[in-house]
């Protein structure tokens, strides 16, 4: 492959300076810090920060990718997808009739995918890493947790118009939580906690599968704390996220109980869809928070999003091939043209929506066949390798990555930092512990 043979020249240009350098010869770990930097800022700071410690984990893998010796980046089969992906976006970029807003939404794609590849690569080399990377977003998961847990005993003012209040009484009305993320919004702060929740049930079963049953048990009460915030954040996509989210973990677990442990496994499930619902029955804040997801054009906040979506699909119809360009500056300036009345909006509330506006059919095939084809190597790792803290891993993240994607259905706080970091490293994990079928195995 042409970049790992650009690679292996500079490799040999600079064979003294890598032999003489006792930081180069040790250059993952500075790598690694940099690369959980992004997390836990991801937690309190604005996105120009969150992105600058990942431009700093992408500069630093293409010095090691240029000096380090026999480095190189062995490609997957379907990241043929995301390159295609990307190429189409570059495409979009240059047919946009907003550059200058479009080129800035294209440097953030190109941040998010350069950290992917950078982390992949970084993973690759360093396996065991694993738990640490996982256990920070894990820790940072549960922070934030605590953090809504704290907020929902101060029954927090609404600092925006976030729920249709109008039908309600008083003591019906949510006080939702929105932790510290920025910006303050408790549908992004519900989507993050959906993306932590997996890593955090995921460290259940990471530390029964090593008996340290304390640790095992602080997990599950970290995992209880995260539940509890998600449902206090009242966002409505997060909640049926949080089942796609408890459904894929009785199915993949179906893999080490089923045979042992029938009665255990179905008394788990029964539990749950038990809580659940006494939860929903006699918690009336909840109860009507969740109700209105099927009021439809009942529920301001639905009928807001619908008249976004129809006004989407009219752009798209008009822009079916390439696109208005990527980024929500150029989306809100020619969605202006195209909105009903009072109905402004910053995105089309829909990921697959808005990338088939953004960038065109193409990107919108491209991108849902890198999902759809990760998605297949990934389960069908899960049900054949043998390694079982490997199997915890790639069901984490597989499942983190399903609770985010259909999240995306109903919102695009996907297309947030905070998410975008923790959605590509569940992707290069998965993509480290793949059986490495390359495209070219000769390079």
């Amino acid at each position: 492959m042409m970049f790992n043979k650009i690679c292996n020249f500079f490799q040999k240009k600079t064979t003294w300076l890598y032999n003489n350098s006792l930081v180069l010869q040790r250059i993952d770990d500075v790598i690694l810090p940099f690369i959980l930097l992004t997390f836990v800022v991801s937690t309190f700071m604005s996105s120009d920060a969150i992105g600058f410690f990942a431009i700093i984990v992408m500069f630093l893998t293409i010095v090691k990718m240029f000096t380090k010796p026999n480095s190189k980046y062995e490609f997957q089969g379907f990241e043929i997808w995301l390159i295609l992906y990307f190429m189409l976006v570059v495409v979009s970029l240059f047919g946009s009739t907003l550059f200058a807003q479009s080129l800035k939404g294209f440097c953030k794609t190109f941040i998010y995918i350069g950290f992917y590849f950078s982390t992949a690569l970084y993973i690759k080399d360093n396996l065991k890493k694993i738990p640490v990377i996982l256990g920070t977003i894990a820790l940072c998961t549960i922070m934030e947790g605590l953090i809504g847990v704290f907020q929902s005993t101060l029954h927090l003012e609404a600092i925006s118009t976030w729920q249709d209040t109008s039908n309600l009484n008083p003591e019906d009305i949510l006080s939702r939580v929105y932790g510290t993320l920025k910006p303050l919004n408790p549908n992004l702060y519900g989507g993050y906690l959906i993306g932590g929740l997996p890593i955090v049930l995921g460290g259940i079963i990471y530390f029964l599968n090593k008996h340290k049953i304390n640790m095992a048990i602080f997990s599950c009460a970290a995992s209880a704390a995260v539940i509890y915030a998600i449902l206090q954040t009242g966002c409505r996509g997060a909640y049926l996220s949080m089942l796609i989210i408890f459904f894929a973990c009785f199915v993949l677990s179906a893999k080490f109980f089923w045979n042992k442990y029938k009665q255990i496994y179905l008394f788990l499930i029964g539990s749950t869809v038990c809580l659940m619902t006494m939860v929903l029955i006699f918690v009336s804040s909840l109860r009507h928070r969740f109700i209105s997801i099927f009021a439809m054009r009942s529920d301001s906040s639905n009928s807001f999003r619908f008249n976004v979506y129809h006004s989407s699909l009219e752009m798209f119809k008009d822009n079916w091939l390439l696109g208005i360009g990527v980024g929500n500056k150029n989306f809100r300036e020619i969605y202006g043209l195209y909105m009903k009345t009072g109905f402004d909006a910053l995105s089309a509330y829909n990921i697959y929506l808005e990338t088939a506006v953004e960038s065109g059919i193409f990107a919108l095939i491209a991108f849902l066949g890198f999902l759809g084809t990760l998605t297949y190597k990934a389960i069908k790792a899960i049900y054949k390798l043998e390694n079982k803290e490997h199997i915890i891993y790639l069901s984490a993240c597989i499942i983190a990555i399903f609770g985010i994607l259909f999240h995306g259905l109903v919102d695009t706080i996907y297309f947030r930092p905070q998410l975008q970091f923790i959605f590509w490293t569940y992707i290069a994990v998965i993509c480290a512990l793949l059986p490495q079928k390359t495209i070219n195995k000769n390079n």
